[in-house]
């Protein structure tokens, strides 16, 4: 378990161009989701039961956002548990699955973030949500974007079953063509790109793809408004419309 957080000098309330920032993410209203809802039941008296309709689960991850040294944005990450189940030792976002008590999706994101790497709720505030991504086990995930005002006085408690260590980047890293690689591959007939982000800090080197990588590059085209200096390649996928046709991603 260990920590590898970028703490700059003390510093004064969060300045005025972290309050344009969050007035103006404030504002961002992503496009309506593809995956919000799977299709209803036909009225048609021929219609399958609803039991066998695929309806997909809902997860959020929290995009949390500080302020560094040199006055960069930037956003905490974790490495997963090796003793996980999937996505094992993989970098993430702090998030999880939905749960019946949480009232939205911020809800989701901020008690995942705070089971995880012990994030107060009440430090971190939330200003957007961004538009909809399907991970490989078919689950509509929900970026939500925070501002932590105060890196200083977050003391990380790691989840061990869950985290093996907690650093941070810089989110204008994942705009920038440097340090990445990608690949093509092919999913439910559809084609889309797999990007890979290499980043040091110390000893240490961490890997951002996948999902994760392409969350972030999402957020950091709404942060920084401007698009990536690679080719994105974002992709909507066609949700199945039964359950026995569920695959995930290879």
């Amino acid at each position: 378990m260990s920590t590898d957080l970028t703490i700059p000098p003390s510093m004064e309330a969060p300045g005025a161009d972290i309050q344009a920032l969050i007035q103006r993410l404030r504002l961002h209203r992503p496009r309506p989701s593809p995956y919000a809802a799977a299709a209803a039941p036909s009225p048609d008296a021929a219609a399958p039961p609803a039991e066998l309709l695929f309806r997909p689960r809902r997860a959020a991850v929290l995009i949390c956002l500080f302020r560094g040294a040199a006055g960069e944005l930037r956003v905490l990450l974790t490495k997963r548990s090796s003793k996980l189940s999937s996505h094992s030792g993989e970098v993430s976002l702090p998030g999880g699955k939905a749960e019946e008590g949480d009232a939205d999706d911020a809800a989701t994101a901020l008690r995942e973030a705070k089971e995880e790497i012990g994030l107060d709720p009440a430090s971190v505030t939330v200003v957007a949500s961004l538009e909809h991504f399907l991970s490989k086990h078919l689950l509509v995930v929900v970026p939500v974007v925070g501002i932590l005002s105060d890196i200083q006085a977050f003391k990380p408690v790691l989840n061990v079953d869950e985290v093996d260590s907690i650093f941070d980047v810089p989110l204008e890293m994942f705009l920038k063509d440097e340090k990445r690689t990608s690949e093509e591959r092919e999913w439910m007939g559809q084609e889309f790109t797999i990007h890979y982000f290499n980043y040091e800090k110390g000893s240490e080197k961490y890997v951002i793809w996948g999902l994760t990588a392409g969350i972030l590059i999402h957020a950091a085209s709404v942060v920084f408004q401007r698009p990536p200096d690679f080719p994105a390649r974002t992709v909507q996928f066609n949700l199945p419309k039964y359950s026995k046709e569920c695959s995930s991603m290879p």
